[in-house]
């Protein structure tokens, strides 16, 4: 018989960090833009690297890429620099 595991939501996983989303306890009302960058400007290398693994690599490093072109971005600016270079080389 198989094992049944339930795969975790970025909903669920930022409910679990309310350190990174402390403005809020609407963690359900959360768009997956405002979770990456809560996580990717404020979370550790282990929360990115959850986020990934739940989210995938090519989806966050599309919302990273289509929020932080923006004329007003809420990413810090080391933050979007080190994104930056890390999805162009490994999404």
């Amino acid at each position: 018989m198989k094992k049944v595991t339930h795969k975790m939501t970025p909903n669920e996983f930022i409910k679990q960090r309310p350190h990174l989303i402390w403005y809020t306890k609407n963690y359900e009302g959360l768009s997956r833009e405002s979770i990456v960058e809560a996580t990717l400007n404020y979370g550790d290398w282990e929360d990115v690297q959850r986020l990934i693994k739940i989210m995938g690599i090519k989806a966050v490093a599309q919302i990273f890429r289509e929020n932080s072109a923006r004329a007003r971005s809420n990413y810090d600016k080391k933050i979007a620099h080190f994104f930056n270079l890390y999805f162009n080389r490994h999404a």
